[in-house]
């Protein structure tokens, strides 16, 4: 091996000496650096775990809730009732003479005034018996002026000793036959007339017709009498004014009955009324009539109502709240009823004490006035009542409480 070798065989030894000195370095720098995050990791944990411990050894917040007195407002005392209408009139629409029926007049549905034209029966057959009738009436006529003539001849006779008296009692007896056949024809002409014109069934009151159960073609049966078989043709009811009826049970009849001793014996004038899920009671009646008697098997009596109905959007079979005012105003407690907890039979309304104890007070409840609900006892005007966060609020747990305002709603009252 020459010098050069030599020389070149070292300088490569001393570089793959300091390549392995670096690579140690490094290795050892990633050792302290894993071990150094390894430090850091445990002591997070470990601060984190001290750091939950201490937030589970304090203490939770109680929850809040919105509280507020009761409104007092003034206002009468209304007792509230569920009602159907009914018509005042209705009738069946049946006729009154046989026959084939050659006309229907109407819409089926449609309101038709009093006097129109609803249906017509064929209207020959009586036209004959008319003209029979008059015809009848001719010849009776007829035969009474013969028999009167015959009378007074009979009369001279006698006057002159040239008759008898029997017979001018004959001619006589005669005379007032004819008359009779008089009567008799007038009668069965009245009779005539009266079946040609009961030929047109006309509408006897304003209202709204239903649809016709028979149709033009067929022969129907009608009679005056109310017992013999008639072919109903429509019913037809009035609309304007309707009926309201409801029922009253037996402690508001006792009430309605200590306002007609104050009222002296008047009933309340003006019930108001409101229809599905309407909140306005926007629309009046007139109570005038009160039933004689408790139903036993309800324990109700029956009331009606007369209301107005002029746009005629009223309709027979409906339904509708009904309320009337049975006393003067005077101070009226009063609650949202989202506050009210039915109980069984019972209401309840919870309530926060002065030391955040949540406490439930049984409440005899009224209706609904301005959006809010009548409490006519249970409650005193100085109990804060939970009006937010319910779901909270179990009798006997804490709450933190936060003030609120019960409003009254005028629009809805």
């Amino acid at each position: 091996m020459d010098a050069k070798t030599k020389l070149e065989s070292g300088q490569a030894r001393k570089g793959s000496g300091r390549s392995a000195f670096n690579r140690s370095l490094v290795r050892g720098w990633m050792i302290a650096g894993i071990a150094a995050a390894a430090l850091g990791v445990g002591w997070f944990i470990h601060s984190r775990g001290e750091s939950d411990s201490s937030a589970d050894a304090r203490p939770s917040a109680p929850p809040q809730v919105t509280v507020s007195k009761p409104l007092i407002q003034e206002l009468d005392t209304r007792l509230g009732f569920l009602g159907q209408f009914s018509p005042v009139d209705q009738v069946e629409l049946r006729a009154q003479v046989g026959g084939t029926l050659t006309g229907i007049y109407f819409k089926d549905g449609a309101i038709v005034r009093k006097g129109d034209l609803l249906f017509a029966i064929d209207p020959v057959p009586y036209e004959i018996r008319l003209a029979q009738a008059k015809a009848q009436l001719e010849t009776a006529k007829a035969r009474l002026v013969l028999a009167e003539k015959e009378l007074h001849r009979a009369q001279e006779l006698q006057d002159n000793d040239a008759g008898t008296a029997h017979n001018v009692e004959q001619r006589t007896s005669e005379r007032q036959a004819a008359q009779a056949a008089i009567d008799d024809a007038q009668a069965r002409i009245r009779d005539a007339r009266f079946d040609l014109d009961h030929c047109r069934i006309t509408a006897p009151f304003t209202g709204r017709i239903g649809t016709h159960l028979v149709s033009v073609g067929n022969l129907i049966a009608g009679s005056r009498a109310a017992t013999s078989p008639t072919t109903l043709l429509a019913t037809l009811v009035s609309l304007d004014p309707i009926h309201l009826d409801f029922d009253i049970s037996e402690s508001d009849f006792q009430t309605l009955l200590d306002y007609r001793a104050q009222e002296k014996g008047a009933l309340p004038g003006n019930v108001e009324l409101a229809l599905g899920s309407d909140k306005a009671f926007a629309r009046q009646g007139t109570l005038d009539f009160l039933d004689n008697v408790l139903d036993r098997s309800s324990g109700t009596i029956h009331a009606r109502a007369t209301v107005p109905n002029a746009d005629l959007l009223l309709t027979p079979g409906e339904f509708a709240r009904v309320r009337l005012a049975v006393a003067h105003p005077a101070p009226t407690m009063l609650v949202p009823d989202a506050s009210v907890r039915p109980n069984q039979s019972r209401h309840v309304v919870m309530t926060v004490a002065a030391n955040g104890t949540v406490a439930s007070k049984q409440v005899e409840v009224g209706e609904m006035r301005g959006g809010l609900r009548v409490i006519r006892s249970g409650l005193a005007p100085s109990d804060r009542v939970i009006i937010d966060g319910l779901p909270f609020a179990a009798p006997g747990a804490m709450v933190s409480t936060r003030d609120g305002a019960i409003r009254y709603a005028t629009n809805q009252d």
